[in-house]
């Protein structure tokens, strides 16, 4: 493997391993101990790699390794040439996937070796060169732009636990995204399934995106060090874009709790007292060391989107605390939703958005999106009542806004396009326009004599009236079904239990 050591002719400072504890190593050095950060280099073929985090002593330092540490042992000498980790800018590495060493993984020609290097370990930028405007980052997904509108140069989050659409959320998002972005999208793969970035790196390439596109990974089969600052090394690439080409980018990171989690690990190993449930003691330090690099500038602006994996679905989570405290937009993913087959599986109600102001998103946008988590709002008190006494007992007002918020929830499922091959669905792109004009007419009864079904999985709103056209009609009814509608509506035990159990099912059969 090629490392940094090896494009500079800086003097080499030596020292020799004197102890080896995971991906914890020791190392004495005589005299010029190397600051904190600084690259080590050990091995046969000086392949491996250390990164100082403490120093002990006059003599000793502690660092973590970035590579696996098999073949280690006391004794081995260790050189460094005094320079940090950097990663290759430029360019070049547009369409390119990347190590956390700035190494080329995807099997194509190399990089020119004479390619200029960045530390990954930058500031954020000064308050003074920061954008106090505030601008709308529009997706082309309907639920996240009418109800929770990310912001440019703002972070926002995915919460939610394994299995619920997370990272088929992010791809949809960079399909939308290169369409219209003159930018750069940046994928970071943290410490997540090798054969997701596999499939991604495929699909991208397949889609024609990739010429816009820079991916770099630290997967979970590699050590915490390297899941530690692949983050560091992306933002990085990101920000020269940003700097020194004034282009907007786009990063997407899959997943941020990953790397909270690679700092346990890392704070586990250095020997630090673990603080709440089992959390290294600098969570919040370490998180806002990354996030707070993530700005929009005067330059440009570097917006993320962060997938945020829930341990067991618990938002008090000091991992999902300490997150939702630097973000502009938080996209609440629900299990029930996506049992329920209501992509995507968005909570609504526990989903929200710093810029969802009147002097932000317009009057009529916040008035609109207001109706919706009030009409949402209602339906969710009135599941109880429904599952009890059905909905034969509701007034008729209840039963208006009940028919209204299962027609809401529908109309915000949309087909994406990188589900087609396993839907069957044609992905579709929603403006905003559209979106907040279905909405509206939703709200309005205009469609109340259409069928639920008929607002699934659409794209615009003109969608469910040819939906609701090709449904066949009921209105020849023979005699026997006449008298049976006459008969009183006795409950068996059975359908009794079903309704306690899943008020949802029993609704749907009642209004359909």
């Amino acid at each position: 493997m090629e490392t940094v050591s090896k494009h500079n002719h800086n003097p080499l400072i030596q020292g020799k391993i004197i102890s080896v504890r995971g991906s914890v190593v020791d190392v004495w050095f005589d005299n010029n101990l190397p600051p904190v950060y600084t690259l080590l280099h050990t091995g046969k073929d000086k392949e491996m790699a250390i990164e100082v985090l403490t120093q002990l002593d006059a003599h000793r330092i502690r660092g973590i390794a970035l590579t696996p540490t098999q073949g280690l042992a006391r004794g081995m000498v260790v050189e460094t040439d005094g320079k940090q980790l950097a990663v290759p800018v430029g360019k070049v590495i547009i369409g390119r996937m990347f190590d956390v060493f700035g190494n080329t993984i995807d099997k194509e020609k190399l990089i020119p070796a004479d390619i200029e290097r960045r530390n990954i370990h930058q500031l954020p930028p000064p308050l003074a060169k920061r954008s106090t405007k505030s601008e709308i980052f529009l997706t082309g997904i309907k639920p996240i732009d009418v109800l929770m509108p990310l912001e440019r140069g703002g972070k926002a989050g995915l919460f939610g636990g394994a299995g619920v659409g997370k990272t088929v959320l992010l791809t949809e998002m960079i399909h939308n995204m290169v369409g219209h972005n003159k930018g750069v999208s940046m994928f970071c793969g943290i410490g997540e399934r090798c054969r997701e970035g596999h499939e991604l790196y495929h699909d991208m390439k397949k889609a024609g995106v990739l010429e816009n596109m820079v991916l770099l990974f630290g997967q979970m089969n590699e050590p915490p060090g390297a899941r530690f600052r692949v983050g560091h090394a992306a933002l990085t690439m990101a920000e020269y874009f940003r700097d020194d080409e004034h282009r907007d980018v786009l990063l997407l990171i899959d997943n941020i709790f990953r790397f909270i989690q690679a700092g346990m690990e890392v704070s586990g190993l250095m020997g630090q007292m673990p603080s709440r449930l089992g959390y290294q003691p600098t969570l919040e330090t370490e998180l806002s060391k990354l996030e707070e690099r993530i700005a929009n500038t005067n330059a440009g602006a570097i917006t993320s989107i962060q997938a945020v994996y829930v341990p067991a679905d618990d938002l008090t989570d000091p991992a999902a605390v300490h997150t939702f405290s630097h973000l502009s937009a938080s996209i609440v993913l629900s299990r029930k939703k996506a049992s329920e087959g209501l992509y995507p599986a968005i909570d609504l109600l526990h989903s929200n958005s710093k810029m969802a102001t009147p002097g932000i998103i317009g009057e009529r946008h916040y008035k609109l999106a207001q109706e919706i988590r009030q009409t949402l709002a209602q339906y969710e008190e009135l599941k109880d009542i429904i599952a009890m006494l059905g909905m034969e007992q509701l007034s008729v007002n209840d039963r208006n806004v009940v028919n209204r918020a299962r027609r809401l929830e529908r109309f915000l499922t949309q087909p994406f396009f990188t589900t087609e091959k396993f839907s069957g669905l044609k992905g579709k792109e929603v403006s905003l326009d559209d979106a907040l004009n279905g909405c509206e007419r939703i709200l309005d009864d205009e469609f109340k004599d259409l069928p639920e079904s008929a607002f699934y999985m659409i794209g615009k709103i003109d969608e469910a009236k040819e939906k609701g056209d090709h449904k066949p009609k009921t209105g020849n009814k023979s005699k026997s079904t006449e008298s049976e509608k006459q008969k009183p509506d006795v409950k068996t035990d059975k359908q009794e239990t079903e309704s306690k159990k899943n008020p949802e099912k029993v609704l749907e059969k009642q209004t359909v």
